[in-house]
């Protein structure tokens, strides 16, 4: 491994020699030279072989291994190029199925091959770092990261979107939220995040949504609404600042105007679901659509907004009522622009009696949250926590147009193949 100089690393190396390795991302023949770019994981490189029969034979999509001489020439994608002493082909690739001018379609039929390309090599990369800030953010605040089951006896969210399996002699769910679980080990640790898969078996084919898609969640004791609105505020800066930091490449690449990522601030705007209704011309009980929601924030200028006060019925079991106005819980939406919701969050329920009247009002029986009532028999505190889904916001990072493209290999109601 350390015989080999990543991509990356190509200018460091001006007039000496090297070796790298990689994949033939383009190819143009010259009579005796052969100009070929490889890519790495890092980047791109362009290679100049003359008389070379092996770069002659190499393949769009084969692997290769070049050494040669590093020179400086403004002519070439990066501005350095590689004087090619030696080529070795590793894996000589057939006639590679993918072209100019193919449809997203085909592209999500041969993911496995797609996500060699540029677009989603820089997608991924932002995914990554993502991942990376969230936990650096949790850290810095000394959260512990935790984790649930994916087999749960009961539902979460709502049973209409649940995916059931047998497990051994029953039938069981995919987990849509850590939530319930998290809501019994924050009593111990107080303070705890996780990111993980979470499925929801939605028949939607918008593009916005994936029946598995990876969940970010928090759960805090004695936190409530209002600060966890604030909390979620930062967590959005942080990860912004974090990305503008480590990807400015990546989003160069896929042609990300970052002026909208560099003005965010704190305070977001917040409308409450009535007044957003009014403004809408919609009844107080209407059921915002995705697309309804990015209409709001275009309205509201483009800018993060929380959605704040819905309806009780419209949402969880689990959410608190506010004691302003019971017909609406202490409940929040985080709408990013061109997104719509990317979080969703609420103070819980704190006292038996209300979670009693709660699962009445939505028809849930004791018996199937037996243990979940227990934690408020039990030394319960006023608590909240929010879901964020990760390939939502970094759909809204990359301004990737569709979900589809944050993730490597996405499972919708119509995808499950490759």
């Amino acid at each position: 491994m350390k015989d080999f100089v990543p991509v990356k690393d190509i200018p460091k190396y001006e007039g000496k020699k090297v070796k790298i390795r990689g994949w033939v991302y383009r190819k143009r023949d010259q009579k005796k030279i052969v100009f070929i770019i490889l890519r790495d994981s890092s980047g791109l490189i362009q290679i100049a072989a003359k008389d070379i029969p092996e770069a002659q034979k190499a393949t769009i999509e084969s692997s290769i291994i070049i050494e040669g001489k590093v020179k400086k020439d403004d002519r070439a994608p990066s501005g350095y190029e590689i004087s090619a002493d030696k080529v070795e082909i590793v894996g000589l690739a057939e006639r590679f199925p993918i072209g100019k001018d193919i449809s997203d379609e085909f592209t999500r039929d041969v993911r496995h091959l797609w996500v060699r390309s540029r677009y989603i090599t820089s997608i991924l990369k932002v995914r990554s770092e993502v991942f990376k800030a969230i936990r650096e953010f949790y850290s810095e605040r000394g959260f512990f990261e935790v984790q649930a089951p994916s087999f749960t006896a009961s539902a979460c969210e709502g049973g209409s979107t649940l995916f059931a399996v047998k497990y051994f002699d029953k039938e069981v769910y995919l987990t849509q939220s850590w939530q319930l679980y998290a809501e019994a080990m924050i009593h111990s640790l107080e303070k705890i995040f996780t990111i993980a898969p979470s499925y929801r078996a939605e028949k939607s084919r918008t593009i916005r949504h994936l029946a598995e898609y990876w969940h970010h969640e928090m759960e805090v004791a004695w936190m409530d609404h209002d600060e966890m609105m604030e909390f979620e505020e930062d967590l959005i800066i942080y990860i912004v600042k974090h990305v503008l930091k480590h990807c400015e490449a990546e989003l160069k690449e896929l042609e990300r105007d970052t002026s909208d990522l560099k003005a965010i601030k704190k305070p977001f705007m917040k409308i409450s679901y009535k007044d957003a209704m009014k403004k809408m011309k919609k009844p107080a009980t209407h059921d915002i659509t995705d697309k309804e929601e990015r209409k709001l924030i275009e309205d509201l200028g483009s800018k993060p907004v929380f959605l704040t006060g819905f309806p009780r019925k419209m949402k969880a079991f689990y959410m608190k009522v506010d004691p302003k106005d019971k017909k609406y819980v202490l409940a929040s939406d985080l709408l990013l622009p061109g997104i719509g919701e990317v979080v969703g969050g609420s103070q819980r329920i704190d006292t038996l009696d209300e979670l009693k009247e709660s699962m009445k009002l939505f028809k849930l029986k004791e018996k199937d949250y037996a243990w979940y009532m227990d934690l408020l028999r039990y030394g319960a505190v006023p608590h909240s926590g929010f879901g964020l889904g990760v390939e939502r916001i970094v759909m809204w990072l990359t301004g990737a147009k569709h979900v589809m493209d944050t993730i490597p290999f996405p499972r919708t109601m119509d995808r499950v193949y490759p």
